[in-house]
C-alpha cells in the first residue's frame, strides 16, 4: 500500500471520529432543559448585590440566549431569563431582565 493511500485512510478515519463527536455534543446540548439553562445563564452573569454587569457585553449569553431558543418551546422562555435573573438575588431585576428579553428579541409581556 502506498503511503498516499495510507494518508488518505487515516485522514477518512479522523474525519469520521470527528462526525461522530460532533454528533454526540448535538445531542447533548439538545437533551439540556429549562432548569439547565436557568443555571448557565445564572453562572454566567457577572453581577453583585445591585445589577448584573455584562448582560450588553457578553458573547457567551448571547450563544446561550440563541440556544435555549433552538431547544426549549417559546412559552417557556420568558420564564427562564426571569428565573436565572432571580437567582442572583439583585436588587434591579426588572432592568437585567428587559435587557436579557431585548438582547435574545423575547417577548417578555406575553
Amino acid at each position: 500500500m502506498k503511503s498516499t493511500d495510507m494518508a488518505r485512510r487515516d485522514r477518512e478515519i479522523r474525519r469520521a471520529r470527528k462526525r461522530e463527536m460532533v454528533l454526540e455534543r448535538k445531542s447533548q446540548r439538545e437533551s439540556r432543559s429549562a432548569g439547565d439553562y436557568i443555571s448557565l445563564l445564572s453562572e454566567h452573569f457577572f453581577y453583585d448585590d445591585e445589577r448584573i454587569y455584562n448582560i450588553e457585553q457578553s458573547e457567551d449569553i448571547l450563544m446561550l440566549l440563541e440556544a435555549m431558543k433552538d431547544d426549549i418551546p417559546d412559552k417557556q422562555w420568558p420564564n427562564v431569563i426571569r428565573k436565572a435573573v432571580k437567582k442572583t438575588k439583585i436588587k434591579q431585576k426588572d432592568t437585567a431582565i428587559k435587557q436579557l428579553a431585548g438582547m435574545g428579541g423575547i417577548d417578555i409581556d406575553s
